[in-house]
């Protein structure tokens, strides 16, 4: 279900990926969006859904997933995590395939991570 990632152009120039959602609900867990620096030999990951999984297996089995697919993206040297729910990027991978590789992780464990999200309200 990765559906549609496009460009964003942003005010200041700098290249923006996202992943478009439809459904609110689901939005809030599969959203993911990635930042290149000025430099462009680095990326900022975000999945912002991170913010709220707090409690293992699962925020542990989301983290070895995303670490793992952004790795596995042509074009990456290094991918480590720089904060709860952001990743640091480095190399000349495309945008949009970074997306396209966290959003599948975010989809093989979206039934798990809505419903522990549902569970919080």
């Amino acid at each position: 279900m990765i559906g549609d990632v496009r460009q964003v152009q942003t005010e200041d120039g700098d290249e923006l990926w996202e992943r478009e959602i439809d459904d609110e609900d689901d939005g809030e867990v599969r959203f993911v969006e990635a930042l290149r620096a000025p430099s462009g030999r680095e990326w900022n990951v975000v999945a912002p859904v991170m913010e709220f999984v707090r409690e293992e297996p699962l925020v542990g089995e989301l983290r070895r997933r995303i670490i793992a697919a952004l790795r596995s993206v042509e074009g990456v040297e290094t991918a480590d995590e720089m904060d709860t729910e952001v990743w640091l990027v480095t190399g000349t991978p495309a945008g949009s395939a970074l997306i396209r590789a966290v959003a599948q992780v975010l989809d093989d464990l979206a039934g798990q991570t809505i419903a522990y999200v549902h569970g919080l309200r």
